[in-house]
């Protein structure tokens, strides 16, 4: 009797097999993984019609439900986090598919959120480009000290919690806002609640730590940005739809923002002629928020946990039970 056949998908890094949690599945399943990433629907149909597990990476290959319809053998779909807006959850269980969940600390992404704040806001590395090439301290690469000045966080959840208290650290005014931000829970954590343009238009650097939603998609537009001071940053490790990139691109051609450092984007991999790669006064880094050894281990830890509960018989972390 053939084995479960178990797809990784996205696995960019070639890194998927290097973790010790499969072996518990040695002789239970037949693993492949793919590096690259598949946008055509057909091309993703025939590559995973002979597989009866799906390994999603985050977001990276998005499940509609036409995607899963042509999936006829699928019968478990993992991703990792315990949430996955790219997965039509109402599909996957009319078709037979269950779709199982890893958890996720957040620590990794807060991390990359601040090496992107001082990464842009000191020129690191442009500074490190303008040594290598034989130069010295240039003009155009003096930053602001981050002491004294505001933070602004669009969101104040487990990430946003973790970006400000490193803010906190740097000795730096808190601000935040949300739809559904508590006050009282806020201001305990040294963080002032404030209305939206309120904070756009004081914060010396405004961090994104949303969700995508119907809600959230587009939310920083134009006529945001321009309540942005002309000295200030913008920072997205969150989901790249937040932000009109279209608008965002405006915005810095015509310096009417200081910069913008972006981990996340509309479409990833970002394709190569994308003007963003050229756009002035960016730092841009793939999508790696979570791509750190820990958050990695853990992740594949439990998509190992999850698969292997569903062939037990006793499925867990069952995100459309």
């Amino acid at each position: 009797m053939a084995l479960p056949a178990v797809a990784v998908l996205d696995d960019y890094q070639d890194l998927a097999r290097s973790f010790l949690a499969w072996e518990r599945l040695t002789g239970r399943i037949d693993l492949a993984t793919f590096r690259d990433h598949l946008e055509d629907d057909d091309a993703l149909a025939e590559r995973l019609a002979d597989f009866d597990v799906v390994v999603a990476m985050r977001e990276r290959t998005p499940f509609t439900r036409e995607r899963l319809e042509r999936l006829t053998r699928l019968k478990l779909l993992t991703t990792t986090g315990m949430a996955n807006t790219a997965i039509d959850m109402q599909a996957a269980r009319e078709q037979g598919v269950m779709v199982c969940g890893t958890s996720v600390s957040g620590g990794s992404t807060a991390e990359l959120t601040w090496g992107l704040i001082l990464g842009l806001t000191r020129h690191i590395c442009e500074q490190d480009r303008n040594v290598r090439a034989g130069g010295w301290q240039t003009e155009t690469t003096i930053g602001p000290e981050l002491a004294g000045r505001t933070l602004g966080l669009i969101g104040l959840g487990r990430l946003g919690t973790r970006v400000a208290a490193y803010g906190a650290a740097f000795e730096m005014r808190l601000v935040a806002w949300s739809e559904n931000l508590e006050g009282q829970r806020a201001r305990a954590l040294g963080v002032e609640p404030v209305g939206k343009d309120e904070l756009l238009a004081c914060a010396d650097v405004v961090s994104i730590h949303l969700r995508l939603s119907d809600r959230t998609r587009g939310l920083i537009g134009s006529r945001e940005l321009a309540l942005m001071k002309p000295s200030a940053y913008l920072v997205n490790t969150s989901r790249g739809p937040i932000i009109d990139e279209l608008a965002l691109l405006d915005a810095l051609r015509e310096g009417t923002i200081a910069g913008a450092a972006l981990d996340v984007f509309d479409q990833e991999p970002l394709p190569r002629e994308h003007p963003l790669r050229s756009a002035p006064n960016t730092l841009l880094t793939p999508h790696i928020g979570y791509v750190a050894e820990d958050a990695y281990n853990s992740f594949y830890s439990e998509i190992v946990e999850d698969i292997e509960a569903w062939l037990d018989g006793a499925p867990v972390r069952v995100l459309n039970g």
